[in-house]
């Protein structure tokens, strides 16, 4: 967990937190949680650092999950995909919900897992 230089704006923050929260859309709609902080992140990125460091962390987890969520569903077939998957479910809302604690506390969390795709 990094943590940004300098003093984090209350409005940065939120953005931080939006963008965390916005990957709960992937319980809703199909591929939700790439695109509802991906949307967040572009609107926000320029304007505020910590909302961009954020989007980037968020992001790339997010995508990492996709491809290991990709990967345990082949391997349902050989009947282990499905212990995997639920981990992955479990995973990932326990590593949002302590990102949107850490945003709300202007600090940029590090997910676990997380391929590096956007540095």
């Amino acid at each position: 967990m990094s943590e940004p230089t300098g003093e984090v704006s209350k409005q940065a923050k939120d953005m931080g937190l939006l963008i965390h929260a916005a990957s709960f859309a992937g319980y809703v709609f199909p591929l939700g949680s790439v695109l509802g902080p991906l949307i967040v992140w572009l609107m926000k990125r320029d304007e505020f650092e910590f909302a961009n460091q954020c989007g980037k962390n968020c992001l790339n987890f997010k995508l990492s999950l996709l491809i290991y969520a990709l990967i345990s569903a082949i391997l349902i077939l050989v009947g282990v995909g499905v212990l995997l998957l639920a981990g992955l479910a479990l995973l990932d809302i326990i590593c949002t919900i302590m990102a949107i604690v850490k945003a709300s506390d202007g600090i940029a969390y590090q997910y676990p897992l997380s391929i590096k795709f956007l540095k």
